[in-house]
């Protein structure tokens, strides 16, 4: 499964990329995706928030997010901490694709990150549909480990304003993937 999103993605990618490039229309036309948005999100038992902006007119992208945590067994531990990051989102960068490159810093946990995500609009295929590739690599604090995370997200916009999705967060420092659903609202 860890190697089949991956290769699905960059396939999806790369068709979309060979589709608009015989066109005599410029390569690929403004990707429309929203980053305005309000989210929340189940992973398991741990729920996220999350609210993301575009400075003004600008392209630099703030986002905050909070993110509650129960784990069981004989250490249950309930905590939740805040993580908020700063990007910039270069738009069509090629064919269609939105890259947004982001720094972030949360708690004694998840000291700080750096990351990428790829994001492209699959309306050629349905419409509202969307796929988003990222990649972020975390240096822990407080006796926190450092990792690396890449994440996976097929995203349906229902209407303007609403969206669901369904990603897959692939963290190498542990043995199994984590299954996200989310609900946004975009504004």
């Amino acid at each position: 499964m860890k190697q089949i999103l991956p290769i699905l993605t960059l396939t999806t990618l790369t068709a979309a990329a060979f589709a608009n490039a015989g066109a005599a229309a410029p390569a690929a036309a403004a990707s429309g995706l929203s980053y305005n948005r309000v989210g929340i999100s189940r992973e398991g038992q741990n729920t996220n928030l999350s609210v993301a902006q575009l400075l003004g007119s600008s392209n630099v992208l703030v986002e905050l997010s909070t993110r509650s945590y129960v784990t069981n067994g004989a250490y249950a531990d309930d905590s939740s901490y805040t993580f908020i990051s700063l990007g910039y989102v270069f738009k069509n960068v090629a064919a269609g694709v939105d890259a947004t490159v982001y720094l972030g810093a949360g708690d004694e946990n998840t000291n700080s990150a750096i990351g990428v995500n790829l994001r492209r609009s699959l309306s050629e295929v349905l419409n509202g549909l969307e796929i988003a590739v990222g990649y972020e690599d975390r240096s822990g604090a407080g006796g926190a480990a450092d990792e690396s995370a890449w994440t996976y997200e097929l995203a349906y916009n229902i209407n303007k304003q609403f969206s669901i999705a369904y990603g897959v967060i692939d963290i190498k420092s542990e043995d199994d993937n984590r299954n996200v659903v989310s609900l946004r609202y975009n504004y």
